[in-house]
């Protein structure tokens, strides 16, 4: 009987000491790990969040920036890291991709990582040069329908988000483009502007488009969006059904504890509902957009099922 209650006692120990850790998270500092170069969405998002929660909880929040191979680099350090809240994944709509473009992935999103929040939201904008002869999307279906493959379309590599959502719009449209990948936006709006391709869908555009050398011809959201309200969508250019954006989360280590999950998610949540994110954000075309929680977690199963059904499509995969 005293050793039974010996071991109640323990047990009782553990859980009260291991409650107490979690009271006090964090005690110290906890990394964001940023699975793309610094400078992009993900990483001013992250670095955006890093600050407002190292304002509430009164501890360092640092990204760390581990770029390469489409985030699966990133991503795997935070899905091996250990679930004590101190390492957090801040990735993109690629990890929703990830499962079903690359043939071996070397961590499982859902179980090893736990979705937190979804925050930002872009639409991938439909641009060509600013002497581009195209002045809207029906100019340019009607362009490449006249001359099947012999108009192209430049993307940030081969599986990126506007990669795949030019590939839609090909599918979409039934239009027959070459593809042609780059290595990141900047080499490929430069052909663009020179003319060398003919247009594509980028997020990070709306800064060459303010400075007049893209045209933009639409966006590829189901909706018009509060930071180009002027700009159509895709969708009432010709192509119903047509709703496209990128977007940016978190995930942490599975074996995260709940009470922690629970605060960072409300923390979040909090921070990038502070006006002056979602101005800074503005000014990249993007929106803070809130998904937590199981909400989240449906999301990206239903953009995994999405983006698989064109990827067995087109027959596109990759190895690691």
């Amino acid at each position: 009987m005293r050793i039974v209650s010996a071991a109640i006692a323990i047990g009782m120990s553990f859980v009260a000491g291991a409650a107490q850790a979690e009271s006090k998270y964090p005690d110290h500092t906890v990394r964001i790990v940023v699975p793309f170069p610094p400078g992009g969405i993900t990483d001013v998002a992250g670095r955006l969040l890093a600050d407002k929660l190292g304002q509430k909880f009164g501890q360092s929040f640092i990204v760390d920036n581990r770029p390469g191979a489409g985030s699966i680099i990133g991503s795997d350090i935070v899905a091996k890291a250990p679930g004590d809240g101190y390492t957090i994944l801040m990735g993109s709509i690629a990890n929703a991709i990830i499962p079903v473009l690359y043939n071996k992935v070397p961590y499982d999103l859902h179980k090893d990582l736990t979705p937190l929040c979804q925050v930002v939201s872009v639409p991938n904008f439909l641009v060509v040069g600013a002497s581009s002869p195209y002045k809207s999307v029906k100019d340019l279906v009607e362009a490449a329908k006249a001359s099947p493959g012999k108009l192209t379309f430049a993307s940030t590599g081969v599986g990126a988000s506007p990669h795949l959502t030019g590939e839609m719009f090909k599918s979409m449209t039934g239009i027959n483009v070459v593809h042609i990948p780059y290595k990141g936006s900047g080499p490929a709006q430069l052909d663009l502007m020179a003319n060398r391709v003919n247009y594509m869908f980028d997020n990070g555009a709306l800064g060459q488009v303010k400075g007049g050398k893209l045209r933009a011809l639409a966006t590829s959201a189901g909706k018009r969006t509060d930071v180009t309200p002027d700009l159509p969508t895709v969708a009432e250019s010709g192509v119903p059904g047509f709703d496209i954006t990128s977007w940016y989360g978190l995930w942490i280590p599975k074996s995260t504890p709940e009470p922690i999950v629970a605060q960072l998610r409300s923390a979040i949540a909090e921070g990038f509902a502070d006006p002056g994110i979602k101005e800074k954000l503005a000014g990249l075309g993007a929106d803070v957009s809130i998904k937590c929680g199981p909400d989240y977690g449906t999301f990206i199963d239903a953009e995994t099922a999405r983006w698989g059904e064109l990827i067995k499509k087109i027959g596109l995969k990759l190895d690691y």
